[in-house]
């Protein structure tokens, strides 16, 4: 076995398989595993992902939050035994692959709007079962002696003003 595919299946068995997809723009929660002397606990840290680089184990994402009115930003190493979990809030729809302006943007300016749902397919005309008949529309015709009267055009005035005569 040569030195190359050694290292590529080392490192395909390290990868994590429970990772959720994300995309640059979107609102997640890693739940980090914190360790402080011989107890371990978990902390969560909830901000929007602005930058992924990398790939395989060596993937990383940038993640940024303002919290007490100090910024701040964290890189994570996806696939970091430290990570206990990722979880999506919500999608973000951006133009960009990195979004390094959040850092300086405050109030409205700093935030990413939200993607809401996917492309509709565009649908054809309905199909029509021939076996159904199809909804009409009762058309009233008059009886030979009535005659069907319509409104005049001063009657429909309604600012209550009488037309003028000159």
């Amino acid at each position: 076995m040569s030195r190359d595919a050694l290292l590529e299946e080392i490192e395909t068995s390290q990868l994590k398989t429970d990772i959720p997809h994300f995309n640059v723009g979107d609102t997640i929660k890693v739940h980090i595993r914190i360790i402080e002397g011989e107890k371990e606990r978990i902390q969560v840290f909830t901000g929007t992902v602005i930058a992924k680089k990398g790939s395989g184990l060596s993937e990383t994402f940038s993640m940024y939050r303002v919290a007490y009115g100090a910024g701040m930003e964290r890189v994570f190493s996806l696939h970091s035994p430290r990570i206990a979990k990722i979880e999506l809030v919500r999608q973000g729809k951006v133009r960009q692959a990195k979004l390094y302006y959040l850092r300086g943007a405050a109030g409205k300016a700093a935030k990413v709007k939200e993607k809401i749902g996917k492309k509709k397919d565009k649908k054809g005309p309905a199909l029509v079962v021939e076996g159904t008949p199809k909804p009409q529309e009762e058309k009233v015709e008059p009886k030979a002696g009535e005659v069907k009267e319509e409104p005049k055009a001063e009657d429909k005035k309604s600012d209550g003003e009488t037309p003028k005569s000159e």
